[in-house]
């Protein structure tokens, strides 16, 4: 039996020629969508590509600034994008993959604090990000049946939230644990 989350990548017949560019370009992650195979995963990675210069030549605060205005910029610009991906591509089109971008930009979060972060945290930004993003635990499928382009960012950011605290709860714990009470 088929299943019934996997989409598919097929657009219709001459979608993207009548596509005005720049939604297009927003919605798909500067094209990362239309990579084959796993467009989601595309779109986390773009993010990342996207963050590492900031993350290795900006000071931690400027860099978490900069990830958290980027995400809420791209956020309401992905939402409008994806809006109009639906008008071109149908509901929740697979290659519309801006909503990973902005999810894996939030997980990332309290990596970008840490001047010296191990790159590991990186890999597990990724990994957590994606688990809540494919198995959409925690209420995370529910934010799905807001309308439009709403939906299909909606349930990215909340999993880039779980994410970062998992994140932040590794680095209180194991990364940089604090000796006695201060």
């Amino acid at each position: 039996m088929a299943n019934p989350y996997r989409k598919s990548t097929k657009l219709p017949e001459g979608s993207t020629k009548r596509f005005p560019l720049l939604p297009r370009l927003i919605a798909t992650s500067l094209g990362a969508g239309f990579l084959p195979v796993a467009p989601g995963t595309w779109g986390a990675l773009m993010a990342i590509i996207l963050w590492l210069p900031l993350y290795i030549w900006a000071s931690p605060a400027t860099c978490v600034g900069v990830t958290a205005a980027a995400s809420i910029v791209i956020g309401i610009a992905g939402i409008w994008a994806s809006s109009e991906s639906e008008r071109y591509w149908g509901s929740d089109p697979v290659v519309a993959c801006v909503d990973e971008t902005v999810g894996q930009w939030i997980s990332l979060l309290p990596v970008a604090g840490i001047a010296l972060c191990p790159w590991w945290e990186i890999v597990v930004s990724l990994a957590l990000f994606r688990f809540f993003d494919i198995f959409k635990p925690l209420g995370i499928r529910a934010t799905e049946r807001l309308p439009r382009g709403y939906g299909m960012m909606a349930d990215d950011v909340v999993a880039g939230i779980y994410s970062a605290i998992i994140l932040l709860c590794i680095n209180y714990l194991f990364v940089f644990p604090h000796n006695g009470i201060a």
